[in-house]
């Protein structure tokens, strides 16, 4: 009897349950909702991270995924302007740009218009803008500038320390962080460059290196840097070697943001390592944001400085800004965003879902889902598919200045050198690998074919029938334009920024040359049919690669494809990273794959690749082709120094002719950038050069809540149909366990 009560009492017990839980799932929340329900209606970004950056230590991070952050808790002297292009520096933390002083071998002043072969000297000169201040940290509070133990005893993060302070940016702090890229405790990735460039600071290294011996703290400011000069609280001197223009670009970078030197002996005291309190995992920073909650196996936050005032929205930009919208927010003080919250997602499909779910505001295309999101036009543009529109995605597209190139190796005695023979083989494989076909089957069409080493968007770079490679294509008068030509050539900017697919008129466009064409240079190199005429033995070219294993076995197949069109043979030599990077720097290869993403948007950061006295094998430099033209090596000197002008573009135009003609490369592609965006996110730009654009972007925290809900609506019914199912259940186990209790007691 017992037991049958208690099965009773469950029974109710259960419908109560459900009961509670049908009202709960109805109070409007949303079930698969992953923030924090503090965060709704707040103007958040939201948006992933892949890994854990490896370094936020600014003279020590080069990482895309390290600058991301950086680039926004920073502040250098120069930034990108977010609109304009070409690529225009303007100041960040500099009130002004830089004043640019010449001097010859005895430190005498020159003009502006010396020769660079006079200039022994340039001067810069940075102002800061006043009242300028670092975020809220405890190293600015003094009783945290001798910890004990015990101190530290209930320390486990930033955030534990009570206290935090800030103060005022000086020019001191831009000084001493140029002093830090030459630190023998740090590992700083440009310090090579640098040290060939800012005079002393080769031999400061040698300094700090002996002063480093001794045990304790290495207090830098006690050895002077003579090419760095203080000259009062808001201004300072950098001396470099010669005249390099393109020094400016490196002021844009986040090695030469501030640094307070009481950051670095805060850090330095004991037991602060042990818990992660490193510059490493906490910046310091004057710029829009900083780094609040850094949890690198879930999640990490950037929240507004409450001390940066000191910039506002761009008024001006590209003729198209304006009715793209872009424009809306001039004037008002950045950042417009309040905070940044950086998810740990490790694979492609729950970031995708989560975007689609309006969790993420932004999203890149991987290719699993490339066609769910973007659909071809008849006229071979990209637009957003049908379902994205519904929801407002739009689609923002941007050739990335980078080049994916195949490479011959100069030094080798078949494809290399500058014989006829040599040169008409490049053209001819040049010919035969369609490029155009690998961006649309392996690329998804996101890229463009390189006509030289420059990408778009870079001073040098032409566009229409001036700026194609005639040795491999032809400008032909036709209406059809193949779509990874398009984007580069004769696509109105509007229209790349906003992904519409309106048909645009065409004068022309490239023609990739004939297989006959390719086949004729071949036999008049030596090689009919692929043979050698002299030893009747047929050609075989080598191409050493990282790629290896089942991904990239469609891709190697396809290149092999391409020299068979010739008869041409290609034996795919592939090998891990390192024995690859061995061959190169050897010579060990007869052609390679290789890439370089810009430093700076500087056509002498894309020429260098192919300047002689950089080739690998000789001189270690990023000449891997190692190809060497004394007169394009001319017109490079000449060229690298000097401002862009139409003096600098003829050069340049001369360098390409001997470059497309001698042929070391096949010049390969430009990868195009795709990213998808929520209507509820605003001023999206693409930008390839900024890291620092987070700050510039508005998010409609209403709109997203709202359409959140309606596209997250949770489904009752089954909850409701699941009630009704166990309540008639209920009811029917109560009658059976009534009667049975009954019987029992008669």
């Amino acid at each position: 009897m017992t037991l049958l009560r208690l099965n009773s009492r469950t029974m109710k017990s259960l419908l109560l349950a459900l009961s509670l839980l049908l009202l709960t799932a109805c109070d409007g929340g949303l079930w698969n909702d992953p923030y924090p329900a503090d965060e709704a209606g707040k103007p958040i970004l939201y948006t992933a991270f892949t890994e854990r950056p490896k370094h936020l230590d600014p003279a020590q991070a080069y990482s895309e995924n390290e600058f991301e952050f950086l680039a926004n808790i920073y502040a250098p002297p120069l930034q990108y302007h977010y609109l304009k292009r070409p690529y225009e520096l303007i100041p960040l933390a500099a009130s002004e740009m830089p004043s640019v002083h010449y001097l010859d071998a005895q430190k005498r002043a020159l003009p502006d218009t010396a020769a660079s072969s006079r200039i022994a000297y340039s001067v810069y000169e940075i102002h800061l803008k006043p009242a300028m201040r670092f975020q809220p940290h405890p190293a600015f509070v003094p009783e945290y500038m001798h910890l004990t133990a015990a101190d530290l005893s209930s320390i486990h993060t930033l955030s534990d320390f009570k206290q935090t302070g800030t103060r005022a940016v000086t020019a001191a702090d831009y000084v001493h962080q140029i002093k830090r890229l030459v630190h023998p405790q740090l590992h700083t990735p440009i310090a090579g460059v640098m040290g060939e460039y800012i005079v002393g600071l080769k031999e400061y290294a040698a300094t700090l290196l002996a002063a480093s011996k001794t045990p304790g703290f290495l207090d830098i400011e006690e050895y002077p840097l003579s090419g760095v000069e203080v000259v009062n609280d808001t201004t300072y001197r950098i001396t470099i070697y010669g005249k390099y223009p393109q020094f400016a670009y490196w002021l844009a970078m986040p090695f030469f943001s501030p640094m307070p030197q009481e950051v670095e002996r805060f850090y330095a005291q004991a037991g602060m390592k042990e818990r992660n309190l490193t510059l490493d995992w906490w910046p310091v920073g004057s710029g829009p944001y900083y780094l609040s909650e850094n949890d690198p196996n879930r999640r990490m936050v950037m929240t507004k400085n409450p001390y940066y005032d000191s910039e506002t929205y761009p008024s001006e930009g590209e003729a198209a800004d304006a009715q793209a919208r872009l424009l809306n927010d001039a004037g008002q003080p950045l950042p417009l965003i309040e905070q940044v919250v950086f998810t740990l997602e490790k694979e492609t499909i729950p970031y995708w879902n989560k975007f689609l779910q309006g969790y993420y505001d932004a999203s890149g295309i991987s290719s699993d889902s490339f066609d769910q999101a973007v659909q071809m036009s008849v006229s071979g543009e990209a637009a957003v598919s049908d379902e994205m529109r519904l929801q407002g995605i739009t689609l923002n597209t941007a050739v990335a200045t980078s080049t994916m190139y195949t490479g011959f190796n100069w030094l080798d005695p078949v494809v290399g050198g500058n014989s006829e023979r040599a040169t008409k083989l490049r053209r001819a494989i040049a010919i035969a690998v369609d490029f155009e076909e690998f961006i649309s089957i392996f690329a998804n069409g996101r890229g463009i074919s390189a006509q030289s080493p420059i990408p778009p968007g870079i001073f040098g770079f032409k566009e229409g029938g001036d700026g194609i490679n005639p040795y491999v294509y032809d400008w032909v008068e036709e209406p059809f334009v193949p779509s990874d030509f398009r984007s580069s050539f004769d696509t109105p900017r509007d229209a790349r920024h906003s992904g519409r697919t309106e048909i645009v008129s065409r004068q022309g466009a490239p023609k990739r040359k004939s297989i006959a064409e390719a086949k004729r240079l071949l036999a008049e190199a030596g090689y009919p049919n692929g043979v050698d005429a002299k030893t009747k033995q047929p050609l075989v070219i080598h191409l050493d690669t990282t790629a290896n294993g089942v991904g990239n076995k469609s891709r190697l197949d396809w290149i092999r494809k391409q020299f068979d069109k010739i008869d041409v043979q290609l034996d795919v030599r592939s090998t891990d990273y390192n024995r690859f990077q061995d061959k190169i720097r050897r010579g060990d290869t007869q052609m390679f794959y290789f890439g370089w993403n810009a430093d700076y948007p500087d056509p002498e950061n894309f020429l260098f690749l192919l300047h002689g006295p950089q080739g690998k094998v000789k001189q270690g430099g990023e000449n891997a082709s190692n190809y060497s033209n004394p007169e394009f090596d001319r017109l490079f000197e000449q060229m690298k120094n000097m401002d862009n002008g139409p003096q600098r573009q003829a050069i340049i135009d001369e360098a390409l002719e001997i470059l497309r003609r001698d042929s070391p490369w096949l010049w390969g592609y430009h990868p195009k950038q795709y990213v998808l965006q929520h209507d509820w996110l605003n001023n999206i730009k693409p930008n390839i050069m900024a890291n620092n654009k987070l700050k510039y972007w508005r998010v409609d925290a209403a709109e997203r809540e709202q359409l959140r809900s309606t596209w997250n609506r949770p489904a009752y019914w089954p909850l409701v149909l699941g009630f009704v199912a166990v309540s008639l259940f209920g009811v029917w186990m109560w009658r059976v366990l009534r009667k049975r209790e009954e019987r029992v007691r008669g």
